[in-house]
C-alpha cells in the first residue's frame, strides 16, 4: 500500500509540473508563433530535429540504463552501491555530452548549408551545441531521481528551467526587432542553452544533498561499468539510428513537400503550421500519460528483477484500461471543438482541419508511450528502439514517393501511418512477452461514452457564443458525461 501511494503521490507531482509546463509552454509557442511567423517556426522546428539527433548522441541511452540499474539495486537491498554506479553512469554521460558537442560545432557549417535550407547561419548551432554536455548529464540525474521516486526534484529544476527560458527568449526576441529568421533562432537557442545549463547546476547540488543518504546502506563489491554498456550501448546503438531517420525524416519533408510545385517559403510554413502548432496541440494532453509513464519504468523493472509476473499483468491490463479511456475521451474533445481550438489557440480556424484529420493519432500515440514505457520496464527497450527503426524507414519512403504527389495530405498520411506502425508492432511484442489478454470491451465502453457524449455536445454547443469561458465549460460538460456514461456502461458491460 505504502508503494502505490509513493506511485500515485510522485505521479501526481509529475502530472501538475508537466500540465503547468506544458500550459505555459503551448501560451508561449503561440506568443512566438505571432511574434516570428509560420516560416520561422518552421525553420526552428528543423533546426530542434538537428538538435534532437544530437541529443540522442549525447545522452546515448544513459537516462533509462541510469534508472534501471539504480532501481535495481533498490530492489535487491543494495543502496549502499548507487553512489558508485552514479560516478559511472556521470562520467559516461560527460563523455559523450562533450563528443555530441564538438561534433555539432565542427558540422555547423554544413548543417546550415545543406540541411536548414540556408536559412540562418552557423550561429545558432554553435550556440546550442555548448547545451549539450549539461544535457547528457541532467538525463542520468533525472534518471536517478525517477529511480530513488523523488520526483519532486525534477520537477522544481524542470519549472525553474522554462521560467529561465521564457524570460530570456522573450527578451532576446525583443531585443533582436524586427525577427529575421536568423535572430529568431538565435534568440531560441540561446535561451535553450542558458536554460539547460542553470537547470543542471540545481539538479546536481539536490543530487550531491540526495545522496548522503545512502552512506550507511549495506554494499557489495559489484562492478557496474559492464552493466552500464550492457543497457546503454544497446539502447544507444538503435537510439542513434532512429533518430538519424527521424532528423532525416524532418529534414527530407520540406525538400519533398517543394516537389509538389510550391516554393520553398510556402513549404517551410505548412510543416511549421502542421509540426510546431497542431502537433503541439495533440500531444499537449499527453503530459497525463508522460508523467506515470516515466514512473512506469522503475515499477516494471522492480517486478521483472524480482520475477513477480502476476503483478507485472496485473498492472499492464490496469494501465491499457485507463490510458484507453483517458485517450478516446480527448479523442472525441478535439472531434467536437477542433475549430475552436485552433481559433482561440492561433487564431487560424484553417489549422482545425489538419487537427481534426489527425486526431484518431492522439489514441494512438498515448497507448504506445505507455506500451513502450512497460517494455523498457521488462528489458525489452532494444525491441522497442526496432520497432522505431522500422517505423522510420517505412515513414521516409512514404514521404519520399508520396509528398510531391500529394503535398501536405501526403504528410498527414504519413503521420497516421507511422503511429498505426508504430502501436501495432508494440502492443504485438508487449502480448507475445507477457501473454496479456487485450480487453476489447473497453474499448467498446470508451466508444458508446463517446457516441453519446459527442452527440449532445454537438447539439449542446450551438446554443452558445465560443468564447474562451465557454469553451472551458463545454470541454467540462463533455467529460462530465462521458465518464457518467463509461461509469454506466462499467456496471453493464463486461
Amino acid at each position: 500500500m505504502r508503494k502505490l501511494k509513493l506511485f500515485l503521490i510522485n505521479g501526481f507531482i509529475l502530472t501538475c509540473t508537466s500540465f503547468l509546463l506544458q500550459v505555459i509552454g503551448l501560451f508561449f509557442n503561440v506568443y512566438i508563433s505571432n511574434k516570428i511567423g509560420s516560416e520561422s517556426v518552421g525553420v526552428f522546428q528543423l533546426l530542434m530535429s538537428v538538435y534532437s539527433f544530437f541529443i540522442t548522441f549525447a545522452m546515448s541511452g544513459i537516462n533509462l540504463s541510469c534508472m534501471r540499474i539504480v532501481s535495481e539495486e533498490i530492489a535487491l537491498g543494495l543502496g549502499g552501491n548507487i553512489k558508485k554506479a552514479m560516478r559511472n553512469c556521470m562520467f559516461y554521460s560527460l563523455l559523450f555530452g562533450l563528443l555530441a558537442g564538438s561534433l555539432l560545432f565542427t558540422f555547423a557549417p554544413f548543417i546550415s548549408t545543406n540541411w536548414l535550407h540556408s536559412k540562418v547561419s552557423s550561429t545558432p548551432l554553435y550556440i546550442i551545441s555548448f547545451s549539450l554536455p549539461f544535457v547528457a548529464i541532467s538525463s542520468c540525474l533525472k534518471g536517478y531521481f525517477s529511480a530513488v521516486r523523488r520526483v519532486s526534484k525534477t520537477a522544481f529544476t524542470e519549472i525553474f528551467e522554462q521560467i529561465v527560458k521564457i524570460v530570456l527568449i522573450s527578451y532576446l526576441i525583443n531585443l533582436f526587432m524586427p525577427p529575421t529568421v536568423d535572430y529568431a533562432c538565435i534568440s531560441l537557442v540561446l535561451g535553450t542553452t542558458i536554460s539547460e545549463s542553470l537547470s543542471f547546476i540545481c539538479l546536481f547540488i539536490l543530487y550531491k544533498i540526495d545522496k548522503r543518504q545512502y552512506n550507511n546502506y549495506k554494499k557489495s563489491h559489484s562492478r557496474f561499468i559492464g552493466k552500464l554498456l550492457h543497457i546503454s550501448l544497446p539502447i544507444a546503438f538503435t537510439s542513434y539510428v532512429r533518430s538519424g531517420l527521424s532528423t532525416l525524416q524532418q529534414i527530407l519533408i520540406p525538400f519533398r513537400l517543394e516537389k509538389s510545385g510550391i516554393s520553398c517559403e510556402m513549404a517551410l510554413s505548412q510543416y511549421g503550421q502542421i509540426s510546431g502548432m497542431v502537433m503541439p496541440i495533440i500531444m499537449f494532453p499527453c503530459i497525463f500519460i508522460q508523467s506515470f509513464c516515466s514512473l512506469l519504468i522503475p515499477e516494471f523493472s522492480e517486478y521483472n528483477v524480482q520475477n513477480k509476473y502476476f503483478q507485472i499483468n496485473y498492472n499492464i491490463s490496469k494501465a491499457i484500461k485507463y490510458t484507453i479511456y483517458f485517450s478516446i475521451c480527448i479523442f472525441g474533445i478535439f472531434i467536437c471543438f477542433s475549430k475552436e481550438l485552433c481559433t482561440i489557440i492561433y487564431n487560424l480556424p484553417e489549422l482545425s482541419t489538419f487537427l481534426l484529420i489527425l486526431s484518431p493519432t492522439i489514441i494512438l500515440i498515448y497507448l504506445d508511450k505507455v506500451v513502450d514505457s512497460i517494455l523498457k520496464g521488462l528489458d525489452k527497450q532494444v525491441r522497442v528502439m526496432g520497432i522505431n527503426i522500422i517505423d522510420l524507414f517505412s515513414s521516409i519512403s512514404i514521404i519520399f514517393f508520396l509528398l510531391p504527389i500529394w503535398g501536405i495530405n501526403g504528410y498527414l498520411f504519413v503521420i497516421l501511418f507511422s503511429e498505426t506502425i508504430n502501436f501495432g508492432l508494440s502492443l504485438r511484442i508487449l502480448i507475445k512477452e507477457t501473454n496479456f489478454k487485450f480487453d476489447i470491451s473497453t474499448i467498446l465502453k470508451s466508444f458508446l461514452s463517446l457516441i453519446g457524449a459527442t452527440l449532445f455536445i454537438i447539439i449542446f454547443k450551438n446554443l452558445f457564443e465560443i468564447n474562451i469561458v465557454n469553451l472551458i465549460l463545454l470541454i467540462s460538460l463533455f467529460i462530465v458525461i462521458y465518464l457518467t456514461e463509461l461509469k454506466f456502461f462499467e456496471k453493464r458491460i463486461l
